[in-house]
């Protein structure tokens, strides 16, 4: 089976939408759409895929924007880790800090847990709950692909002054959570461009002591 992955910037805060999608049986899935609905609608319709399900790696106003549009003209689920359902309850709330609108709050059809393999759009993804960056942070692995949404980004890691934010506890997700995993399995972060595991353990300086 091959596995479409696609990339769009998406929302004011220009988030990396991740489209997974399956060409055989035409559904797709959304990781982290943080506005701009019908563009997202557009591009999987140009790919001939229909949207069944949106997963967050985290519940921030500026990952979640495009949700409930999306629920709204399509019908599909919206998972997200438990700890994070007051982050998306106070997703307006969020974003009014930043000046910024926000629209419906997005309706939680399920919640996901760490451990959990999620058979959606054709791939497996593993639940690897990363906490820190929020407390139900989470990052979805399958094969040699992760999304690790505000966890890890090329060159740095993710916030901890927002929101459910804790310093030590990210840093612990990624020595614990991240890390342990091989050097070849490519990240693909909530912002920013694509990295893979072994760069970032030799190079970030958050990961290598040097910050």
């Amino acid at each position: 089976m091959t596995l479409l992955h696609e990339i769009m910037e998406t929302g004011p805060l220009q988030v990396n939408c991740q489209i997974l999608g399956d060409p055989a049986t035409g559904e797709a899935m959304v990781c982290d759409p943080g506005g701009d609905a019908k563009r997202i609608l557009d591009r999987l319709t140009a790919k001939s895929l229909r949207l069944t399900h949106i997963v967050c790696t985290h519940g921030h106003f500026d990952h979640i924007g495009g949700v409930a549009e999306l629920q709204k003209r399509t019908g599909c689920q919206f998972w997200i880790h438990e700890a994070d359902r007051k982050l998306v309850e106070g997703a307006a709330r969020h974003a009014a800090t930043w000046g910024l609108p926000f629209g419906a709050i997005p309706h939680i059809d399920r919640t996901i847990a760490d451990g959990e393999i999620l058979a959606i759009a054709g791939c497996s993804l593993e639940v690897i709950h990363t906490p820190g960056h929020t407390p139900g942070g989470v990052c979805l692995r399958w094969e040699d692909g992760i999304l690790v949404g505000d966890t890890l980004f090329a060159g740095s890691i993710g916030r901890s002054d927002l929101p459910g934010g804790d310093h030590a506890t990210l840093i612990a997700s990624l020595h614990n959570r991240l890390l342990c995993l091989e050097d070849h399995i490519k990240c693909y972060p909530g912002h920013g461009p694509a990295t893979t595991l072994g760069r970032e353990r030799r190079s970030n300086p958050f990961l290598t002591g040097r910050f």
